[in-house]
């Protein structure tokens, strides 16, 4: 089974603080888009997992997140006799804030469960993904969700590419990466009197009254208060005056994305930011965290 496994952005992200178990409490609005990874599942009838990816930076090892969803859904499945030959081709940036590995790792519960007829709800699937990852859970169903808890409590939000005139999203990474401890780390380490919470309340209100410029007035994230990185900050600055009606980073960082009200402006942009920045795209929201494109 083929699947494409798509990136997110996180239109809204806040940090209400660290819990017992060493996660964060976060109030997120999360947005699929139409960048993905390729993957590629293979029920096998010999037991182990293999793993394999377009990535030289990417282990394919037991570390790695679709290794860990294989099993992690074996185990919840209790199938003790079949196994998995994975395969990943890489498109989403790694260290960008757009849960890469977290979809991959939806991708392949997502075709397991069709591979092993085990016909699951989204709710079990979320189950299974949440020992992977907290950003699993919402790249299993995707779209445009909030996500409460450590990213495990989701709820459908208006879908934004439902919009009569859906937002050009522009994508850019500069070659800095952030690991994802570090920039927890950062936000423990803040006063956070000091930071400006992004309200998930109004981000809502504007998917709900399909009003763009809301949502880019709108969007918000406190890892980039807290690392204040220069390069995003820069690509922030020229996607503004490259006319975008909003720019954020996304995540944990480290890629920016603009909203755009034009695909035009949006191309245009992209394309002096990729004079310097490789990893650019353009882009749009799309309905569901994965598709399958082919079974056999």
């Amino acid at each position: 089974m083929k699947i494409h496994a798509y990136a997110k952005i996180n239109l809204t992200l806040d940090i209400l603080g660290r819990r017992p178990d060493g996660y964060h409490d976060l109030v997120m609005v999360m947005q699929s888009v139409g960048l993905y990874d390729e993957v590629t599942v293979k029920l096998t009838d010999i037991t182990g997992i293999k793993v394999t990816s377009s990535s030289a930076l990417l282990k394919d090892d037991q570390s790695n997140t679709a290794y860990k969803a294989a099993k992690c859904f074996f185990e919840y499945a209790n199938i003790n006799d079949k196994g998995a030959e994975i395969t990943m081709e890489k498109r989403i940036p790694m260290e960008a804030g757009m849960a890469g590995g977290s979809a991959d790792a939806a991708a392949v519960i997502i075709a397991l469960n069709k591979l092993c007829g085990t016909d699951y709800s989204d709710e079990q699937l979320w189950e299974i993904g949440v020992k992977v990852g907290a950003d699993v859970p919402f790249c299993i169903t995707g779209g445009t969700m909030l996500a409460e808890g450590k990213g495990e409590i989701l709820s459908k939000l208006p879908e934004l590419s439902d919009f009569a005139q859906p937002p050009v999203i522009l994508l850019c990474k500069p070659d800095v990466g952030v690991s994802t401890g570090r920039a927890y780390s950062a936000v423990d380490n803040c006063d956070p009197s000091l930071l400006r919470r992004p309200d998930a309340v109004a981000m809502e209100k504007a998917l709900s009254e399909q009003n763009a410029q809301g949502i880019a007035a709108n969007i918000g994230n406190v890892f980039e208060q807290v690392l204040q990185i220069e390069e995003c900050e820069s690509i922030k600055s020229a996607m503004l005056s490259g006319g975008a009606m909003g720019a954020c980073m996304t995540g944990s960082g480290t890629t920016v994305f603009g909203i755009f009200d034009s695909e035009a402006t949006a191309k245009r942009c992209g394309a002096a930011l990729e004079k310097t920045y490789k990893n650019t795209f353009v882009t749009a929201a799309t309905d569901c965290g994965c598709k399958i494109v082919s079974e056999k």
